[in-house]
Formats: structure tokens, sequence, C-alpha cells
């Protein structure tokens, strides 16, 4: 008997118990900085030191956090199911605690790629600085999709969510487009769970179940119940 599979849309609520903040804790601010100073492709243009420094003060952040619960579990769950993980994150918390396939749908917080060529992609852990260059000699930028910039992955992740048998969402508020519109591509029979304390709406919907926990916590109760069916 062939496994089913399980799609697992998650956002910033998997990994702020791991210490990594969202920009929706604080007044729409991302640690103490405007969206629009920080995460725009004009932000970029306007001031790239500042760009930098604060992904690079993200990315030694996320070097000192680990994954908790709530990716270690979702692991669990490949011992019975074919698991695919979609992600917000830029962070690589699902990859640490040892998740085979995932795909990031907003970029990776560890590597940086060309301005010149978006194909031109690096593994990249230390600071990035005005004046670190590709292969063809133009300035290298955080391999992050900024807030107004075309999601590269969606059509890919649209595919893997319409072939799901199970379809699991942690910690994302649902109002980030297209993200959370992927929920749309399962077939209306498909068992949805959504797992946030604060219950996010998912409008014209069948078969959704809410668990109103944080990550850790409903993950838990979630991969129980499917680990014992």
């Amino acid at each position: 008997m062939s496994k089913k599979n399980i799609v697992v849309l998650t956002g910033a609520g998997i990994s702020a118990e791991s210490g990594i903040k969202t920009f929706r804790d604080s007044d729409g601010l991302w640690e103490n900085h405007r969206i629009e100073d920080v995460a725009t492709f004009d932000a970029w243009r306007r001031n790239k030191e500042l760009v930098l420094d604060f992904y690079n003060q993200r990315r030694r952040q996320l070097q000192e956090c680990v994954p908790n619960e709530a990716h270690k579990l979702l692991l669990t769950l490949e011992e019975k199911y074919n698991v695919h993980i979609i992600t917000q994150n830029v962070d690589d918390l699902h990859e640490r605690a040892g998740s085979k396939n995932i795909l990031h749908l907003h970029g990776e917080l560890l590597k940086v790629r060309s301005t010149l060529d978006e194909h031109l992609i690096y593994e990249w852990k230390q600071d990035l600085k005005v004046g670190d260059r590709c292969e063809k000699g133009a300035q290298l930028r955080p391999h992050i999709v900024w807030f107004g910039e075309q999601v590269p992955m969606i059509e890919v992740a649209g595919k893997i969510a319409s072939q799901a048998d199970i379809f699991i969402v942690i910690g994302t508020s649902l109002v980030v487009y297209p993200a959370a519109g992927l929920v749309h591509y399962t077939d209306f029979t498909v068992p949805k769970y959504v797992i946030d304390p604060n219950k996010p709406t998912i409008s014209n919907m069948q078969n959704v179940e809410y668990i109103t926990e944080k990550a850790s916590v409903g993950v838990k109760i979630l991969v129980d119940r499917l680990m014992n069916e």
C-alpha cells in the first residue's frame, strides 16, 4: 500500500519558539525596522548598507537558534507518510531538524544571489557587504523574496499542494499571498488542519479542523493522532 501524501505549509509561528521573531509581533515592525525600509527592492536601491546590516543580524541570530519540538515532530511523520514541507520561512530549521522535502517560498537566509543573474546562488553564512560580488562581477544580495517581488516557486508549490491527501497549516496568518492561497489547490475532500493560537480564517473551505495551540503543542497533538491512524 502506497504512503499517503502530507503537505505542510509553515509560517513564522513554527520558528517563533526557536527565538526567531516575526514582524507581526510588534506593531508591524520587524526587529524594530519598518518592512518598507529593509524588505523591499526600493529599500535595497535606497540604502544597501541598511538592508545588508539587517539581514546580517538575522543571519547571525539564526545560527544561534535551534529547531524546536514542532520542527522535530514533523520528521516523525516521514516514518508513515510522504511529507512535503512548503515554508514561508527563510530559516533552515526544517533542514536542521532532518526533514527531507522542503520548498522555500520566500528564499533562504543562508544563501545570497547575484543581482545580475538570479540563477547564481551561493551558500553564505558570514556577513554580506557592499562590494561582495558574484563571478560575473555584480553585487550580491540576500536570496530573499522581498515584498512586492514575484514568488518564483509558487507554481511548484501549487503542484505539490494539489497532490496532498492531508494538508496541514502551521503558524501562518494566511494573509500573505500567494502562499495563503495554496490551501485552495487541494481537493475539497482533503482533510485540512490549521495549527495556530490565533485561528486564522480559511474562507470557502470544507474539511478544516482548527487546533488553537502554539506550534509545539498543536503539532504534537496532530502527529500523535496521524501516527495512530
